[in-house]
């Protein structure tokens, strides 16, 4: 495809996006079995502008003066892409597939200096551009003239988010936020069940992986170029042969936080997908018992072929289909890991649709089945045992919030330091070390976020229970 057409793509499915509420990822594919004759090549070229406009939504829309679809795939890709705007002017001219020609409007905002998008006379250097936008000295107002930007614009939030975002970081709203609207790197996990950590890291070569100096088992491919796509992990050997999982810094961090859990007996009660399941019977080194359970039979089919190719052995899956209870496990566990139904604020980076779907109600029932999920989940530690409870949303609502409610009534149960048991987990270098200090909470749990650890967001705290 060509640029011009590719352009009115990203335009048609944004539009789409908006009208029908959907996430972005099924907008693209509708989009796609419509338009078979796309490439590979022109889907990620596509879709890597839609993903750009949604992490820098009310920024674009600010700096064009419009927030249609229209307006903020032209803006990004001038502002974010670097594109020269008489390259843009051309495309969008281009018959029969250019989204048309440039109105005047839309020229003099492209070309004018806006405080979200500084112009520096021609800006055609990308990471100048970027670095810029996403400034801190944009923090809470911007002042130009008259010109104001409110919190929510300069963040590339939902502006009803804005009191829950500065109950949660204060000052430093501004820069955290900045670093959820960034592309993400892809991370990955070195599983040392089937290999050394260096054996797993030089096969990584051919796809530009590299160590991430946090922990011994965690490395990282940089975020590709925005109309690239990303290396395919999941076809080198190294992957097939189960010595690395994709899995995101942040959710590495937050498996570790289990501890030194070799021999022991462990639940992971929301266990979805896997992967932090897997990640913890790396940690076991196959040893003691794990169990993995889910309300939601369908979200674990994928755990029985993850755990064979990852050489797991100490693996049992009970799935509520099968009538496979957990009663038997009550007051028996060591360690209880609860992955929590969250709205998954941290995901911003990745999955930046979701951020502009999120409603205050759907927070509120998120609230609802997490206070569910820790009175259910706490009944399976044992007097002395450990829940350890994750969410990969920044909120204190979903966080903090929902903690100290439970330990309201359940005052058998009260918060150890979440640090310590990732020290204790072995994996946890001394870089690591440093760069968690700064992301520990006043309970002693962590609040990890992009602009500290270039992770998604997580909140990991730990709940120990008091000997009989």
């Amino acid at each position: 495809m060509r640029t011009a057409g590719k352009l009115s793509a990203a335009i048609e499915i944004l539009t789409d996006f908006n009208a029908r509420r959907v996430p972005l990822k099924t907008a693209i594919a509708d989009w796609g079995r419509g338009n078979r004759y796309a490439g590979a090549k022109d889907r990620a070229w596509i879709s890597g502008l839609c993903l750009d406009v949604l992490r820098k939504k009310h920024s674009l829309s600010a700096a064009m003066q419009s927030d249609n679809s229209r307006a903020l795939v032209l803006g990004a890709a001038r502002f974010l892409w670097a594109m020269p705007i008489d390259e843009l002017a051309e495309h969008a001219t281009e018959e029969p597939h250019g989204p048309g020609t440039l109105s005047e409007d839309e020229k003099k905002y492209l070309q004018s200096s806006h405080p979200s998008f500084p112009a520096k006379g021609e800006i055609e250097k990308e990471a100048e551009i970027i670095e810029l936008a996403s400034s801190p000295c944009m923090a809470h107002e911007f002042e130009s003239g008259a010109d104001h930007i409110a919190e929510h614009i300069t963040g590339n939030f939902p502006e009803w988010m804005t009191p829950h975002i500065a109950r949660a970081f204060g000052e430093r709203a501004a820069n955290v936020m900045a670093g959820f609207s960034e592309r993400a790197d892809v991370d990955l996990r070195l599983n040392t069940i089937k290999a050394e950590p260096e054996k797993s890291l030089k096969a990584l070569g051919s796809i530009k992986g590299q160590a991430i100096p946090v922990l011994t088992t965690a490395a990282r491919i940089n975020a590709p170029d925005p109309s690239q796509k990303a290396p395919a992990v999941t076809v080198i050997p190294a992957f097939n042969k189960g010595w690395v999982e994709v899995q995101d810094l942040g959710s590495q961090i937050a498996a570790a936080a289990a501890g030194d859990i070799k021999g022991a007996q462990v639940l992971d009660y929301c266990a979805g997908g896997g992967g932090k399941t897997l990640a913890l019977a790396a940690l076991m080194e196959n040893t003691g018992q794990l169990y993995a359970y889910d309300n939601d039979a369908r979200r674990l089919k994928p755990l029985y072929a993850r755990a064979k190719r990852a050489g797991v052995r100490n693996l049992q899956v009970r799935s509520p289909a099968g009538d496979e209870g957990l009663d038997d496990l009550a007051g028996k566990m060591d360690v209880v890991f609860v992955d929590a139904p969250c709205t998954g604020a941290g995901t911003w980076r990745r999955h930046p649709d979701t951020k502009w779907r999120l409603t205050e109600k759907q927070l509120e029932r998120r609230m609802v089945e997490q206070d569910t999920v820790l009175r259910e989940a706490s009944r399976f530690v044992k007097p002395g045992g450990r829940m350890v409870w994750v969410t990969c949303s920044f909120l204190m609502e979903e966080n903090e919030d929902r903690l100290t409610a439970f330990l309201a009534e359940h005052s058998e149960f009260s918060f150890s330091p979440t640090l310590d048991a990732i020290k204790s987990s072995g994996l946890l270098t001394e870089e690591g070390n440093a760069a968690l200090n700064l992301c520990v909470t006043p309970d002693r749990a962590l609040r990890i976020t992009p602009d500290k650890l270039r992770a998604d967001g997580f909140f990991v705290a730990i709940l120990e229970r008091a000997s009989a």
